[in-house]
């Protein structure tokens, strides 16, 4: 039995020259002889436009809220009739939210408690300094703190420090 591959081999099919040959979908739905530069070339710069750090963006933008109430404010009183009283509005346009008059009321959750030392979550507290810490390693650190480095972490946390 002669090995595989060993026998004649089919040339491939060859367009003759009165065919033309087309091309196929994929030739035809490529985009490789498309000339593709990096930068678009009908791109101007534009000149007038200056870049503003965070802080001149929000007072641009309390400006603006701020005309926009006056204005609406003196339509309200060009509205108001002579004797005094106020023409019908049914929207409360002073209470408009924006993004920096949002105001929320406290939450409901218990406020939570954060580790001296590590900043983590502190569920428990030091009896002797008041101290919260995180875990065991942290107790084991707050042991070893003298009393005026008690009283200076319970300072930062805004605390009025008592050590026994």
């Amino acid at each position: 039995m002669p090995p595989k591959g060993s026998g004649k081999k089919k040339q491939p099919l060859q367009p003759t020259e009165s065919e033309p040959s087309s091309p196929t979908l994929a030739e035809q739905l490529s985009y490789l002889h498309n000339p593709r530069p990096f930068k678009n070339p009908n791109y101007t710069k534009n000149v007038n436009r200056r870049s503003k750090n965070l802080k001149a963006v929000l007072t641009q933008e309390r400006e603006r809220e701020r005309v926009e109430r006056e204005r609406r404010r003196q339509e309200r009183e060009q509205q108001m009739e002579v004797d005094g009283q106020a023409a019908v509005d049914d929207t409360a346009e002073e209470d408009l939210p924006t993004y920096s008059s949002i105001e929320s009321p406290p939450s409901f959750l218990p406020q939570r408690k954060y580790c001296d030392i590590t900043g983590l979550e502190g569920p428990y507290t030091d009896p002797a300094t008041g101290l919260r810490y995180h875990d065991k390693s942290i107790y084991e650190l707050i042991k070893g703190l003298s009393g005026s480095a008690a009283k200076d972490y319970l300072s930062a946390r805004g605390v009025n420090p008592i050590v026994k």
